[in-house]
């Protein structure tokens, strides 16, 4: 990294514009930065900083970044770094504005503007200077991977503050710790420390689980087992848990078993006594049974001798029953012919009360017959005097049509009247409507027209502000795969040199005795080197490389679709321009009111059209109406009077037809009553007659089919005869009778039965109360037996689950010892680890002892070859070891520790440390080259030989092309330098002054 130009506009203690020419001053090699005190020469280192960064170093950032603006400058000058730089071979432009409070262009205050930054790339071939990016994370991003270090380390490395090294000269390991843990980035050892140590607790959890589980496994078996002994004393995690419970487990089964054995054999003695009880139970149940069953046929003998005389009697009711079923034919044709003749008496009787003259009353049916035969007669000489009546009915219905549609005809004359004395207004408001109509229509297709690209700008716009958030993922996406590819890269390169450093053991893997070494060519092989652990084969490299090239293409890929975006974006802003979407989207929401209020006023001009037309068509409609009307009217008077003509004719022939009656039709209505009467009053008598006649033979023909039966006469069939539910009644105690009679003798028949019954009463309690006892011996041994087996079956199983445990807590315990060992060695903890050295001290130690030797180069130099640093990783009392520094004096041959050098020995010890760690985090951070160096104070505390020294050796740094500028206030280097960058304070503000080296 090389500086070419530093422009410093209102920062800091500048309150104008400076500019800072880094290629003159660097010509000679050494450049001298002085001034007053709070001139400003810091602030020049910081510029150099903030433009890098976006951050000034440690304490002097704070806020975000309003403190940088320079008390000094104007109110309308904006705070501005400008800095061009060449690294890794890209010449590089950078600029950046902090946020600063302006004056409002309108009215009074300030108004905050936010930071801009700018990144370009001067282009060679065009000459010209291209833009790379406007965004803060992707130039932070940039710069970061370009120079290979974060901000602290730029300001350790580049920017040299030698208190710092003098306070970490004597500083105790764990400040020097926390300083090389910023610088080298070990977080992730510290991690592993962590972690170790949360999985060792994990471990321990686990193992206390297992064994809590299994001492309640213990615990349960001694539930199950009963009057078992006593479980072992023993607590989780003990030594021995698992053995003593196993062997415990293993005593109270076989004793469960010897139980098991003893129980079944009781329950078989059992089972044999119960089956022998049951079998003389059975005996004794089946002689009762065939007693029980001799004595209940006795009695049932008994109650069928008592029940005889009653047996008979239901017999005979039966005989006649079935002679009265003989009868009951005719029976029931009397029954329904009697039924019949009194239906007919009360029908005649009925339709003789409704006649309307007493002289019918004993009338026989011929008379009536002829009664309404006569009525019926005169019913047809007045049927053309109701067409008659009906006819002045329609004349009447007529007259009172006309005169409707007089009235009708007065209201159409009206309202065609008062509609048409308003036509022309009415005609020239819809003519207004159509011309309205047409004017918005033409406004909406001007609007439709500026709607269109008004959207596509809208569409534009909201895709810029997709890809803006589309690019910021990319962005993120592209850092995450750098960093991982990064991280790729460094592991391949560890396991790389791990290798080269092991490979003299791969190498001795394929010696064989008697043939010649590839390395030296000796046969001989006496002490061939071993692999370690940990050992890295060149599987292990190559897959890291593997690892490493997936992820760089990975990050090529990222970056790729980084630019795709990063072009969509300026295509859509192109498109879209700065307008912000909400304006866009207000403006074409405008567009989309106007026009769709023009489109909707504009579709009422086919509706205004129609309307037209239809009034048009109105008015003729109206027109016609009106004519037709009038001559409506004309006619009518004519047809009214020849309906008054004919209607006074029929009423002088309806007077004579109606007689006494209301109308013809109340006449011919009294009439068709009357004759409708006399029909139904002769047919009722007829039918009268008749039933009598047919009940006189039904009598006659029941009296001789009793007596043929042998009944004396026919209610004494009728009495005999039995309904179906009666007749089944009797049939059914004639047949359980003789049922009953046959089982009886059936029963007393048997020989087992009579032979039981000469036997004495059988003894069936007691029977049962044997049984019973039997039973129950054999319920209890049952019950002890599956207890027992109970208790086996619980034991085995807890015990088959207890072993699982411990099977299964085998290997968890030897991980848990494993991981234990190894969180106590990276902790220092551990009694392996004699020096108490934690991982991450380890590493640090590793880098301290790198830097130490880079540093050494440069003290001994400084001191004349007297004094070498050297990394001890003794313990300083009761802490830690690893990050000891001690300094060996050549003049007397001792090692001492670095904090007991003078203040000018403290000072190049410093400078020279500051510059060997400029290389290691140089070599760290991937080999950038740092072509420019600023060193801050120290030189005031040297004599004149050591400073001699100390510039030579600063001289020296021009042998790889670099430049270093020094930060002091010694006049004495004023003379021996002369680049100079003087800072020259004032009332306004401070400025710079450079000269060159002539």
């Amino acid at each position: 990294m090389r500086l070419h130009r530093l422009d410093i506009t209102a920062f800091g203690p500048f309150g104008g514009a400076q500019q800072v020419d880094f290629d003159e001053l660097s010509a000679a090699g050494l450049f001298l930065l002085h001034g007053p005190t709070g001139a400003g020469k810091t602030s020049v280192l910081d510029a150099v900083c903030f433009a890098l960064y976006g951050a000034v170093p440690g304490a002097r950032q704070s806020g975000q970044g309003l403190t940088l603006r320079s008390d000094h400058a104007a109110p309308g000058t904006r705070t501005e770094i400008r800095l061009e730089l060449t690294v890794a071979g890209r010449r590089l432009e950078i600029t950046r504005q902090p946020p600063w409070a302006r004056p409002k262009k309108r009215g009074s205050g300030t108004t905050t503007d936010k930071a801009q930054s700018r990144l370009r790339e001067y282009d060679a071939v065009a000459g010209s200077w291209k833009d790379l990016s406007r965004s803060h994370q992707e130039i932070g991003e940039e710069i970061t991977q370009l120079l290979g270090m974060s901000r602290e380390q730029f300001c350790q490395v580049v920017l040299l503050p030698q208190g710092d090294f003098a306070r970490f000269l004597r500083a105790d390991a764990e400040a020097r710790g926390k300083l090389l843990g910023r610088l080298f980035d070990t977080h992730r050892f510290a991690e592993v420390e962590k972690r170790l140590a949360e999985r060792r607790r994990l471990a321990e959890a686990q193992v206390r689980e297992g064994d809590t589980e299994l001492l309640a496994d213990a615990h349960r078996m001694h539930q199950a087992a009963g009057d078992a002994p006593a479980l072992p004393d023993l607590a989780p995690g003990d030594p021995g848990l698992a053995e003593a419970v196993m062997t415990w487990a293993a005593i109270a089964r076989s004793t469960a078993r010897e139980r098991l054995t003893i129980a079944h054999c009781a329950r078989t003695a059992a089972d044999s006594a119960r089956a022998a009880a049951e079998r003389d139970l059975d005996d004794v149940r089946e002689v009762a049974r065939l007693q029980r069953r001799f004595a209940e046929a006795r009695e049932r003998a008994a109650r069928l001798a008592e029940r005889a005389d009653a047996h008979q009697e239901a017999r005979v009711r039966m005989e006649r029953a079935r002679k009265a079923e003989a009868v009951a034919p005719a029976l029931d044709l009397r029954e329904s012919a009697d039924a019949e003749h009194r239906r007919a008496a009360a029908a005649d009787a009925r339709a003789r009360a409704v006649l309307p003259e007493a002289a019918y009353a004993d009338a026989g049916a011929a008379g009536l017959a002829a009664a309404a035969r006569k009525a019926t007669e005169e019913l047809g000489g007045l049927e053309s005097a109701r067409r008659a009546e009906q006819r002045l009915a329609e004349l009447q219905a007529e007259r009172t049509g006309l005169d409707r549609q007089e009235r009708a005809d007065e209201d159409v004359l009206q309202d065609a009247e008062s509609w048409l004395a308003a036509w022309d207004t009415t005609r020239a408001d819809l003519r207004s409507g159509i011309e309205t109509a047409q004017e918005a229509a033409t406004r909406a297709e001007h609007l439709a027209v500026q709607r269109e690209p008004a959207q596509k700008r809208l569409q534009a716009a909201r895709l810029r502000d997709q890809l803006a958030g589309d690019t910021d993922q990319a962005q993120a996406q592209a850092l995450v795969s750098r960093e991982r590819a990064t991280d790729a890269r460094a592991h391949w390169l560890d396991l790389k040199e791990q290798r080269l450093q092991g490979i003299a053991a791969e190498l001795a893997a394929g010696l064989v005795d008697g043939e010649p070494c590839a390395v030296c060519g000796a046969t001989e092989h006496p002490a061939p080197a071993r692999k370690i652990a940990g050992h890295v084969d060149r599987q292990a490299e190559e897959a890291a490389l593997a690892a490493y090239q997936r992820a760089d293409e990975l990050r090529t890929e990222d970056e790729r679709r980084l630019g795709v975006v990063r072009e969509a974006l300026a295509a859509a802003t192109a498109e879209a321009g700065d307008t912000p979407t909400t304006q866009l989207v207000e403006q074409v929401e405008e567009l989309e009111r106007l026009h769709t209020e023009a489109r909707a006023a504009a579709s009422g001009l086919h509706a205004s059209r129609e309307a037209l037309a239809q009034a048009e068509g109105e008015h003729g409609r109206r027109v016609a109406a009106q004519q037709a009307a009038e001559v409506r009217t004309a006619s009518r008077a004519a047809r009214r009077d020849t309906l008054d003509r004919e209607r006074a004719v029929l009423e002088r022939e309806l007077a004579q037809a109606r007689a006494d009656a209301g109308s013809v039709s109340a006449r011919f209505a009294q009439l068709e009553r009357r004759a409708a009467r006399l029909t139904e009053a002769a047919d009722a008598a007829r039918n009268a007659e008749e039933a009598a006649q047919r009940l006189k033979a039904a009598d006659a023909r029941l009296a001789d089919a009793a007596f043929r039966a042998g009944f004396d006469t026919p209610q004494a069939a009728a009495d005999a005869l039995l309904d179906g539910a009666a007749h089944r009644d009797l049939q059914r105690r004639l047949d359980a009778w003789q049922s009953d009679e046959a089982a009886v003798r059936a029963v007393l028949a048997e020989p087992d039965t009579a032979a039981a019954a000469q036997q004495p009463p059988a003894g069936l309690r007691a029977a049962e109360q044997a049984a019973e006892s039997a039973a129950g011996r054999l319920q209890g041994a049952v019950s002890a037996r599956d207890a027992a087996a109970r208790r086996c079956a619980e034991l085995d199983r807890l015990s088959a689950r207890a072993a699982a445990g411990v099977r299964r807590l085998g290997p968890l315990r030897e991980e848990y010892d494993r991981v234990a060992r190894l969180a106590g060695l990276a902790a220092g903890t551990s009694a392996d680890n004699e020096r108490k050295m934690r991982l991450e001290s380890y590493v640090l130690a590793a880098r301290l002892e790198q830097v130490a030797a880079a540093a050494t180069v440069r003290l001994r130099r400084m001191s004349s070859g007297r004094y070498t640093l050297v990394h001890s990783d003794d313990r300083s009392g009761r802490g830690r070891s690893g990050l000891g520094l001690h300094v060996v004096d050549a003049w007397t041959g001792r090692e001492r520790d670095t904090a007991t050098l003078s203040g000018g020995e403290t000072f190049f010890a410093s400078l020279a440390l500051a510059l060997g760690l400029a290389d290691v985090v140089t070599d760290e951070a991937g080999g950038v080259r740092l072509d420019t160096l600023f060193i801050d104070e120290g030189f005031g505390s040297l004599d004149d030989q050591t400073l001699d020294e100390v510039l030579d050796v600063l001289d020296s740094l021009r042998e790889r092309d670099r430049s270093v500028g020094i930060v002091s206030h010694v006049g004495d280097l004023r003379r021996r330098i002369h680049a100079q960058l003087e800072i020259v304070k004032g009332r306004t503000g401070s400025v710079v002054r450079q000269r060159g080296a002539g």
